[in-house]
């Protein structure tokens, strides 16, 4: 599919409240068959999935320990998580120290998967990846791994209001990049 026709489809599930906000772009144009084109995903003409840009108000993490210490991610720990770390411990261990345990075992766990999330999306070519989500259900993109899938969800006109307000929680443990078109969506309603 052609970027023009691509970008038209793109825009045509875009939330009427961010229209004039958000923007598909592609500056550069593929011109050999095994280079990805370049395209972003642009809020107030400022390119958002730039990773390398100092620029960019959006945090990028370089280690997976940087991710383990951000005070802003909450990882909530279950009774059964607990259970497990319990279990695995063999023997008699505080309940608050079970508790730490219990949340480092899945910061770490949750910074390896933000982190690969990351290195999908600078080899992620956008094309392949918009052109899945045009034809995925709304429900797959907004469970994905994928953040450009999650991104293109979140902006997606078929997610309403009531749907945007009940993620609050979920939202918490996504990459800074998809909660800020969470909390960009979450604006506009």
């Amino acid at each position: 599919m052609s970027w023009s026709k691509l970008k038209q489809q793109l825009e045509g599930f875009l939330s009427p409240a961010l229209e004039g906000t958000v923007e598909y772009r592609a500056p550069g144009y593929r011109y050999l068959p095994d280079k990805s084109g370049i395209c972003y995903i642009s809020v107030d003409r400022r390119n958002v999935l730039n990773m390398g840009d100092k620029t960019n108000t959006i945090r990028w993490y370089q280690t997976e320990l940087e991710i383990k210490n951000d005070p802003d991610i909450r990882i909530p720990v279950s009774k059964e998580e607990i259970e497990a770390v319990r279990q695995a411990a063999k023997g008699p261990v505080p309940e608050d120290r079970l508790i730490i345990m219990a949340r480092s075992r899945l910061s770490t766990e949750h910074a390896k998967e933000l982190m690969s999330a990351q290195a999908a999306l600078v080899k992620s070519n956008f094309i392949v990846v918009a052109n899945k989500f045009l034809t995925t259900p709304i429900e797959e993109s907004l469970e994905s791994r994928d953040m450009v899938l999650n991104i293109l969800a979140l902006v997606d006109r078929r997610v309403g209001k009531k749907r945007i307000l009940s993620m609050t929680e979920k939202m918490g443990l996504k990459h800074p990049v998809v909660q800020y078109f969470y909390e960009l969506r979450r604006g506009a309603l």
